[in-house]
C-alpha cells in the first residue's frame, strides 16, 4: 500500500452524478496516479433531491447516496484511492438543504404541515412575520396565478403545478376546493417578486432553504455521519460549501476542526482586494478564488485593459473603466438588496434597532442598506476586519452626514461584539449574499469590457495585478495559508481556464480585436449591445481552433445564451423570461458562425489560439508550484471549452492520451513537488525571480525553497505571449538564476547564472528547473 502525503501535492476534483459514481471514479485512480495527483476531491456526497447532478440540494436524513454507490461503493473507493496512495477530501453543505421535493425532506415537509409548531422549525431560518405567523414561500409566478392548484385523489395530496405541497393532518377530503385546503395550512403561497419570503434560501434560490447551524441540534443532525467516518478513518479533509452564508462561520469551524481533528480543512469563501482570510478560522485556506484572481490579473495587461475600455464605451455608450463600473456596481447592489433580499434588510435593521431604541428606525434601516451596498469587503464582521469595517463606516459618514446617529449603532456593534451579535452576523451574511448575487450572478452578467475577468474572485474594474502584487500576495501566503488550494477551474466557475486564457488575448491584441468587432457590427448588427458583447467573446473562448463550430458547439452556445441572458437580466431573466428577445440574441449568435462574419471570426481565432494555448500551460504549470496546493478540475489536465454549469459537468473522456502539452507539464510539475516536499508546504520559502532586459516582462518566474530559504525548485513562464513566441525574440528578456546549477526537470540542460529566456524556453511556454 502506498502512503497518502501527509501534505497534498495536488488535488483533483470530481463531480459525481447518478452515471459517474463511487465505482467510474475507482477506475480513473490509475490515471490520476500517473498524473500525479495526491488528494481526490469530491463533490458532495450525502443524498440529493431526485435527479441532482450537483449534489448540494442534499435531503435529510444525512446519508452516502445509494445513487452514487452508498455507503459500501464509498468504502470501496476509500480502499482503493488509499491502496494506490491517494487521499480524499469531502465537499460538506452546512449552509442549506434541498426543499425544490418535499417529499425527500421530511424535516421541511414537517414544517409546512405543522408551521413554528414543528420541531423541525428551529432547523431552518424562518421569518413568520409577513404572514401572521404563516410560513410565506415564494414559488407562484409574478402574477400570482393560482390555477394550477389541484388535489390528486389518488394520493390524496395537494399539488401546485409538479410540486408536493405536504398538508396538514385533517386538512384535505378529497373533492375539497384546492384553495380552500391551501387557506387551511401553515403556509401561503406568493409571487415570486413579492418580497414575502418566509424562509432564508441560499442567496435568491427557492429551492434551498439555508439551516442555522448555530443552534446544536442542527449540527449534530447535519454532521452526525461526518463524526462516524471521522472515526474509522475514511476521509482525508473537508470543503466547507459557502462558509460566508452561515451565522457565526468562526464558530462553526472551531467545531468542524474539533470533530475532524488535523485532517485538511478548506473553505468556499470569497476575498475582497487586499483582504486576507482571517487567521482566527481554523483552517487550512480557502478553495483558492484568491489565487485564481492573481494568476488571471498577472496575465492581462493593463495597457489591453484600457484600449478595451475605450472599444467599450463606443460601442454600448458605457463607461467601462473602474471608476463607471464601480458606480454601476453600487447602484446594482442597491437594487438586489431591495428587490431580492429585502428580508435580510428587514431583519438586520430589527437587530440593530433593538440596540438603540432612541434611533428612528428607517434610519437605522437606510445605514444598514448604505453599508451593504458600499462595503467591499467579502463579509466585513470577521474578528479581523473590525478596522476595515469601521473605515467603511467612517467613509459612509463622511459622506451622509445626516446618517451619523444610524451609523453610530453600527460603529458600537463592531467595537463591541457583545453589544449585536446576531446583528453582525446577519449584517455579514447579507453582504455575501448580495455580492455574489448582485454582482456574480447578474453584474458579471451585465457588463462585457473584458469577460475574462467577469470570473468569481476577480474583479473586473481591475482586471490586471502588477508584479509586486503578485509576489506580495505568494510571500503572504506561503507563510499564512501554506496549504490553501491554488484553482483555475471550478465547478462554479463561469468559463474554463483555457477559455479565460483565449478571451484575455483580446487585451494582447486589442487593435486586431476591434477592427473585428466593429465590422461584425456593421455588417450584423446585435440586437443588444451589451449582450451581444458578452456572448460574442463567450463564442471566441470556446471556438475551434481551426474552421466553424460543429452543432454540438453551436447547441451549447445556445444554451449558455440563453442562461447567461436570463442571469444578468438585461434581454430576459428567470422571473420575467422575453422568449422573443432571446430568441434574437440566439438567432444573431448563430448567424456569426457561417457565412462572411464565421470566416472573420476564425481568422481572429487562428492569430489568437496559439499563444492562448501556450499561457494556460504557463498559467497551469505556475498554480502548481506557487505556494499552497494546486487543483486540477476533471477534465482540465487537457484543453476545456467549458463554460459556466452544467456545461462544465460534461462526462469527461478519460481516455484521451496524457501525451498532451498541458498534461506533459502538470505531471513534471508535480513529479517535481514530490521530489522536494520540503520547498512546499509549511515551512517552504518562495522566492521572486524577476526578468530583466527589453522583454523581460514577458517573464514570470520564482523559486520554492526550503525553511533555511535555500531556492531548490524554480519556475519560469511566459506571459503576454502574442509577440513572445518566436524564439528570436526571447534573447531579448533575460532571467537572473539563484546562485548554482539548475537542470530542467524536461529537457536535462543544465543553467547558470543569467540566461536568455530563448535558452531556458526554447519554443516551450514554462519550463521547471531543479537545483542540482
Amino acid at each position: 500500500m502506498t502512503t497518502v502525503p501527509h501534505h497534498p501535492v495536488a488535488t483533483y476534483r470530481v463531480q459525481l452524478t447518478p452515471t459517474f459514481t463511487f465505482a467510474e471514479v475507482v477506475g480513473i485512480l490509475d490515471h490520476l496516479v500517473d498524473l500525479g495527483i495526491s488528494h481526490l476531491y469530491l463533490s458532495p456526497i450525502l443524498t440529493a433531491m431526485p435527479g441532482s447532478t450537483h449534489g448540494y440540494d442534499w435531503c435529510p436524513p444525512a446519508r452516502i447516496s445509494p445513487a452514487l454507490g452508498g455507503e459500501d461503493g464509498y468504502r470501496l473507493l476509500r480502499a482503493h484511492a488509499r491502496a494506490v496512495g491517494i487521499g480524499i477530501v469531502l465537499d460538506i453543505v452546512p449552509n442549506h438543504v434541498g426543499i425544490g421535493d418535499a417529499h425527500h425532506n421530511h424535516w421541511w415537509a414537517d414544517v409546512m404541515r405543522r408551521g413554528s409548531a414543528s420541531p423541525y422549525a428551529e432547523y431552518f431560518d424562518l421569518d413568520l412575520a409577513f404572514g401572521d405567523g404563516l410560513l410565506c414561500l415564494p414559488w407562484l409566478p409574478v402574477d400570482g396565478d393560482l390555477s394550477p392548484l389541484r388535489i390528486d385523489a389518488d394520493a390524496g395530496e395537494l399539488w401546485y403545478g409538479d410540486r408536493y405541497l405536504p398538508t396538514a393532518d385533517g386538512t384535505l377530503r378529497v373533492g375539497d376546493d384546492p384553495l380552500a385546503v391551501l387557506a387551511r395550512q401553515a403556509y401561503r403561497l406568493v409571487p415570486c417578486d413579492s418580497r414575502q419570503i418566509g424562509y432564508r434560501r441560499f442567496l435568491a434560490v427557492n429551492e434551498l432553504a439555508a439551516l442555522r447551524q448555530e443552534v446544536p441540534a442542527v449540527y449534530d443532525a447535519t454532521h452526525a455521519w461526518l463524526r462516524e467516518l471521522a472515526a474509522e478513518d475514511l476521509f482525508d479533509g473537508v470543503r466547507v460549501d459557502h462558509l460566508d452564508g452561515l451565522t457565526d462561520p468562526v464558530g462553526y469551524c472551531r467545531r468542524l476542526r474539533t470533530d475532524i481533528g488535523d485532517r485538511l480543512l478548506y473553505v468556499e469563501k470569497g476575498l475582497g482586494v487586499g483582504e486576507r482570510l482571517d487567521p482566527v478560522l481554523p483552517v487550512d485556506g480557502t478553495t483558492g478564488y484568491d489565487q485564481l484572481r492573481l494568476i488571471e490579473g498577472a496575465f492581462t495587461p493593463p495597457s489591453g485593459a484600457v484600449e478595451l475600455s475605450e472599444l467599450f464605451q463606443r460601442i454600448t455608450g458605457i463607461s467601462g473603466d473602474g471608476d463607471g463600473m464601480t458606480a454601476r456596481a453600487d447602484d446594482l447592489r442597491h437594487v438586489t438588496l431591495i428587490d431580492v433580499f429585502s428580508d435580510r434588510v428587514r431583519r438586520t435593521t430589527a437587530l440593530f434597532s433593538a440596540t438603540a431604541p432612541d434611533v428612528p428606525v428607517h434610519k437605522v434601516q437606510q445605514a444598514v442598506t448604505t453599508f451593504i451596498t458600499r462595503v467591499r469587503l467579502a463579509r466585513p464582521d470577521y474578528p479581523s476586519l473590525r478596522h476595515a469595517a469601521l473605515d467603511e463606516i467612517t467613509q459612509i459618514r463622511a459622506d451622509n452626514p445626516s446618517m451619523s446617529d444610524a451609523l453610530d449603532v453600527l460603529s458600537y456593534a463592531f467595537v463591541d461584539r457583545s453589544r449585536a451579535p446576531e446583528g453582525l452576523g446577519r449584517l455579514g451574511e447579507a453582504v455575501a449574499a448580495v455580492t455574489a448575487k448582485a454582482i456574480e450572478d447578474i453584474g458579471y452578467h451585465r457588463t462585457s469590457r473584458l469577460v475574462s475577468a467577469n470570473e468569481i474572485g476577480c474583479t473586473p474594474a481591475a482586471p490586471s495585478v502588477n508584479r509586486d502584487e503578485f509576489h506580495g500576495a505568494q510571500l503572504a501566503r506561503v507563510e499564512e495559508w501554506p496549504l490553501g488550494l491554488t484553482t483555475l477551474s471550478t465547478h462554479d466557475t463561469k468559463r474554463s481556464e483555457d477559455v479565460r486564457a483565449r478571451i484575455a488575448m483580446t487585451a494582447q491584441t486589442p487593435q486586431r480585436w476591434t477592427v473585428l468587432v466593429l465590422t461584425l457590427w456593421r455588417i450584423m448588427p446585435p440586437p443588444d449591445a451589451m449582450t451581444g458583447y458578452f456572448l460574442l467573446q463567450n463564442l471566441i473562448g470556446v471556438w475551434p481552433d481551426e474552421g466553424r463550430p460543429d452543432e454540438t458547439v453551436r447547441t451549447r452556445m445556445r444554451a449558455y445564451a440563453r442562461k447567461a441572458m436570463r442571469e444578468g437580466g438585461l434581454v430576459s431573466s428567470w422571473t420575467d423570461v422575453d422568449e422573443a428577445g432571446e430568441n434574437a440574441m440566439i438567432d444573431w449568435i448563430d448567424a456569426l458562425q457561417c457565412g462572411v462574419a464565421s470566416d472573420l471570426i476564425a481568422e481572429y481565432v487562428a492569430v489568437v489560439a496559439p499563444p492562448a494555448r501556450d499561457e494556460s500551460v504557463s498559467r497551469k504549470t505556475m498554480s502548481l508550484l506557487l505556494p499552497g496546493v494546486g487543483d486540477v478540475y476533471q477534465g482540465t489536465q487537457w484543453w476545456s471549452d467549458s463554460l459556466t454549469d452544467p456545461d462544465n459537468r460534461r462526462p469527461v473522456d478519460y481516455t484521451r492520451s496524457l501525451d498532451d502539452p498541458k498534461t506533459r507539464m502538470i505531471r513534471t510539475a508535480l513529479d517535481v513537488r514530490r521530489r522536494h516536499p520540503e520547498s512546499f508546504g509549511p515551512g517552504s520559502t518562495y522566492l521572486p525571480v524577476i526578468g530583466r532586459g527589453r522583454r523581460g516582462i514577458h517573464l514570470v518566474a520564482f523559486a520554492r525553497g526550503d525553511a533555511d530559504g535555500d531556492p531548490r525548485v524554480l519556475f519560469a513562464g511566459m506571459r503576454l505571449a502574442h509577440t513572445f513566441r518566436p524564439v528570436s525574440v526571447r534573447d531579448d528578456a533575460l532571467l537572473p538564476l539563484p546562485a548554482g546549477l539548475w537542470r530542467d526537470a524536461v529537457t536535462g540542460a543544465d543553467h547558470t547564472g543569467q540566461v536568455t529566456a530563448s535558452a531556458l524556453l526554447g519554443d516551450r511556454p514554462a519550463v521547471v528547473l531543479e537545483k542540482l
